[in-house]
């Protein structure tokens, strides 16, 4: 009892200081990977700020010096000096017209000293800045003390965003007026969305002119002073603007920037980021970047999400170690019950299973001798059925030798004629007409020898090995054994592709096997019939190629069709068939893994088979 209880508080403490342990592990591995993740996040906005900041300047940059070089023009200082009538002001806006073009700015004017425009590029558009007083703008007073004048506002004319230069134009010494351009700046803020990010630029007294979150536009990061909203109110900077701050509920300090939590109204959702800013020196600008910090929560979740996993699976580990030493225990002490029992139980097994494998010695034998008649009953029934085969194309010859015998002895007659011909010639020396005689009787041997190879081919027994066969050859051949017939019978035959170069896995003799009597059949269908045509084709369904015969025969009744592919089965009248030609067809088709069909159709019949596209048109 005294060793159970010391084990039961060593085994409580144990428990207590492995989970005060993990507790600390997980505070510190989430503190240590938030500052990390909010460093890299830092980082990365840094690059990006610094991206964009150099770009704004650049833009700036590129029309800093402009103004300048324009208000030193002798023609804007001589038009100052000395007004002019209608045709001059007309000159000099088609001037700054054609210089704001080539500048690509915005707008270009000229203001003598009063603020009074005098000539615009904008003249000939619907809000013109001719005649119009802007004395009342900052970038026009800095002018007139003699100084560069920068300012960015809407302006009051066309309600668009800009950023003005301004610059003096003096003559001996005297400011007569000032030259101002405007630069548009939209284009670049399209450019500057990311998904979790914002970017943000506020003028000198914080307002937000330029961002990629438009709710945020013209609206402050940190309430204005009473004194500063009359003031830029009263310079007419941020026309109809409610210079409201955006809602930012909570901010901490960092290291690396302001951790800022902002709600959204329409969202109803308070987001995280992290403010990092930069200021442009010249232009008076802040530009910021709010990098959103879930990721780095995400992080943060993930890691401990990880560890707590790791550690649970290092307790279950534990649990199972310690349950699997119960165990063992626990058997040990049944082993010696249990092998007094298990050696008796083998006893009777051994001589239970000596019994039984006398019985199955005996069956296995009985199954062997079996299995030995079935296998030479499949070898003889497999000669049997290519021996059938075989005499099936042997039947189909003789069928055919009477067209095959007029085939041969038309072109054996010919030659005879063209021969005694070309004697008569040659003794007159006819040359010509000698050598054209002997030119038809070699295109008549030729013809013969086709028939003569496609005869052989036909005839000859099939290894039955499946390789890559053409369709287009493989029914050009069994058309050409079938000609007579076909000629003889007054058949139009058409053969449609589709593509030409379709090929299939099949044994090139049997298959033309099949073609010879799938179209032997539709020749004898169509046989006294006022319309004769068969017609081939072939085309890919279903992801395997589908050749077809089909004729305008008298077709199969529907009492047949049941029956039609069964040995010695057949409709045709006595004498002209066994009945084994569609068996034999349809067991070959089987052998080349495909299979065969017959669609019912008004007039005829048409006998569909699928094989397996060879694999070089796959």
């Amino acid at each position: 009892m005294k060793y159970k209880l010391k084990l039961f508080s060593y085994s409580t403490l144990y428990g207590v200081f492995m989970s005060a342990l993990i507790v600390f592990t997980l505070v510190y591995v989430s503190k240590t990977t938030y500052r990390r993740g909010l460093e890299n996040l830092a980082a990365e906005g840094i690059v990006k700020l610094e991206l964009h900041t150099t770009y704004l300047r650049g833009v700036l940059e590129k029309y800093e010096s402009l103004p300048e070089l324009l208000a030193n023009d002798k023609r804007l200082i001589n038009y100052l000096v000395n007004p002019g009538g209608r045709e001059r002001i007309k000159a000099l806006n088609r001037y700054l017209e054609t210089v704001n073009s080539i500048s690509d700015a915005s707008d270009t004017y000229l203001m003598d000293k009063e603020g009074l425009t005098i000539a615009a590029s904008n003249w000939n558009e619907e809000h013109p800045f001719v005649g119009r007083n802007f004395s009342y703008r900052p970038y026009f007073k800095e002018a007139m003390k003699g100084q560069l004048g920068r300012y960015f506002a809407l302006g009051t004319t066309s309600s668009r965003r800009g950023y003005y230069f301004a610059y003096p134009v003096r003559h001996e010494g005297e400011i007569l007026g000032a030259l101002v351009i405007k630069i548009g700046i939209d284009s670049v803020e399209q450019a500057w969305g990311h998904k979790n990010q914002s970017f943000l630029v506020t003028d000198p007294d914080g307002v937000i002119f330029f961002t990629t979150n438009h709710n945020w536009r013209f609206h402050t990061l940190f309430p204005l002073a009473e004194e500063t909203r009359n003031r830029i109110v009263a310079s007419r900077r941020y026309p109809n603007a409610t210079l409201e701050p955006i809602s930012i509920v909570d901010e901490q300090l960092t290291p690396h920037g302001r951790i800022v939590k902002i709600f959204f109204a329409d969202s109803q959702k308070v987001n995280t980021y992290l403010l990092q800013s930069e200021y442009m020196e010249h232009a008076g600008w802040n530009v910021q970047i709010l990098s959103e910090t879930n990721k780095v929560e995400r992080l943060v979740i993930a890691m401990v999400m990880m560890l707590s996993f790791f550690f649970l699976l290092g307790g279950l580990l534990h649990l199972l170690i310690w349950q699997r030493k119960q165990r063992l225990l626990e058997i040990k002490k049944f082993e010696e019950q249990s092998r007094k029992v298990l050696e008796d139980a083998n006893e009777r097994l051994e001589t239970r299973v000596s019994e039984r494998t006398a019985e199955l010695t005996q069956t296995n034998l009985l199954l062997r001798q079996e299995i030995d008649e079935r296998r030479k009953t499949e070898i003889a029934l497999k000669n049997t059925r290519s021996e059938l085969v075989h005499a099936a194309k042997l039947a189909a010859l003789g069928q055919m030798s009477a067209g095959i015998n007029h085939e041969l002895n038309q072109p054996l007659a010919a030659i005879r004629s063209y021969t005694d011909n070309c004697k008569l010639f040659l003794n007159k020396e006819r040359i010509d007409e000698a050598k054209w005689n002997l030119d038809h009787i070699a295109e008549l041997t030729d013809r013969m020898a086709r028939i003569g190879v496609q005869l052989k081919l036909f005839s000859r027994k099939s290894s039955g090995q499946i390789t890559t066969v053409p369709l287009h050859g493989v029914i050009d051949g069994a058309l050409e054994i079938l000609k007579p017939a076909l000629r003889k019978a007054e058949v139009i035959i058409s053969v449609t592709i589709i593509p030409e170069s379709l090929e299939v896995k099949a044994n090139n003799v049997l298959l033309q096997q099949v073609l010879v009597n799938l179209i032997g059949n539709a020749l004898q269908s169509v046989d006294g019939m006022n319309e004769k045509k068969i017609m081939v084709s072939a085309q890919r369904r279903k992801e395997r190629i589908m050749v077809a015969v089909e004729d305008t025969g008298s077709g199969i009744d529907s009492e047949h069709l049941p029956h039609i592919f069964e040995p010695f089965y057949t409709t045709k009248k006595s004498g002209q068939g066994l009945g084994l030609g569609l068996t034999i067809t349809e067991r070959i088709i089987k052998d080349m893994n495909g299979c065969i069909e017959i669609s019912k159709i008004a007039g005829g019949a048409r006998f569909e088979f699928f094989l397996e596209e060879a694999e070089s048109n796959g």
